[in-house]
């Protein structure tokens, strides 16, 4: 058996770890493929430029998108009362502001937190999680969400995406390159030979391993929340039967969206062989079988 310290420190280790190799792997990638046809460090500075200016813009109002995109309500102390005084209770305990607290109108049970700090985060459930949980399994659920918002993970994941701005910009400019002449076609020295076949490899390849390792950072996130939330309400089996439930709920949530759905706490598609696949979380299953380490 290993305790939550334990465990969220662990996972902050793996978590570590899985974002340093990214980072070296995907400013790897962008310098191959930039000096493979010719385009420079210059070229490198403006991907970069270009991919932070567009996740700024959803820096600082994604939250209101997602909002939008999920049709999401504010939900009220009168109408709500277990859902917005559990996130009251819990964020005191967590030593956070309280996130705005909004609903979306569905049968499907999830939730989702987003925004980019916390003191501009927001916590949503769906109706039918508020309607099938219990209090206890509610908080395990929104201690898992204040967690995400305390460890700072819609940032991390802002990063992620810059990186992998940066890579898509260069992979399809350097294709566009590849198809009509680089800089360095007309240039048969070894050198670049060695840099064109890296670079080409990297084309192929690079956009692949991106987004798996990009998967490996957002599930090990889902570890770490799932420990922190019950580092926070010091109830594993809460949580453990709100998977549970989660897991069982046959309720498909329609306006779930691809873009949106890393946020939830379980992936939305369930039941969708392919999305499940290349899935942001981790099978539930596995959650349970870590939280069950801390009983």
């Amino acid at each position: 058996m290993i305790n939550v310290y334990e465990q969220v420190t662990n996972n902050k280790i793996r978590s570590g770890v899985i974002i340093a190799i990214f980072i070296t792997f995907i400013l790897a990638a962008v310098y191959f493929i930039s000096q493979a046809f010719g385009y420079g460090n210059e070229f490198m500075i403006f991907a970069l430029v270009i991919s932070v200016f567009m996740s700024a813009a959803s820096y600082f109002w994604g939250d209101k998108l997602v909002v939008s995109i999920n049709n999401a309500k504010p939900a009220n102390r009168k109408d709500f009362f277990d859902f917005y005084t559990v996130t009251e209770n819990l964020s005191i305990a967590n030593g956070t502001p309280m996130p705005k607290v909004y609903i979306i109108d569905t049968p499907a049970m999830n939730a989702f937190a987003t925004g980019r700090d916390p003191e501009n985060a927001l916590i949503c459930a769906t109706t039918g999680l508020l309607e099938k949980l219990n209090r206890t399994e509610l908080e395990a659920v929104i201690a898992h969400e204040l967690s995400h918002i305390k460890n700072y993970d819609i940032r991390l994941m802002m990063i992620v995406s810059i990186l992998i701005g940066t890579l898509s910009i260069v992979v399809n400019t350097a294709t566009r390159a590849s198809l009509f002449g680089g800089r360095n076609r007309d240039n048969n020295d070894s050198g670049n030979g060695i840099f064109a076949i890296i670079g080409l490899i990297m084309i192929i390849f690079a956009p692949i391993i991106a987004r798996l390792i990009q998967l490996a950072i957002s599930r090990r996130r889902e570890f770490l929340a799932d420990s922190s939330g019950v580092k926070l309400t010091r109830q594993p089996q809460g949580l453990i039967d709100a998977l549970e439930k989660i897991s069982k709920d046959t309720n498909k949530f329609e306006s779930a969206s691809t873009a949106t759905a890393s946020l939830y706490i379980s992936n939305p598609f369930k039941g969708n062989k392919v999305a499940s696949l290349f899935s942001t979380h981790p099978p539930i299953e596995k959650r349970i079988a870590a939280l069950k380490e801390m009983l």
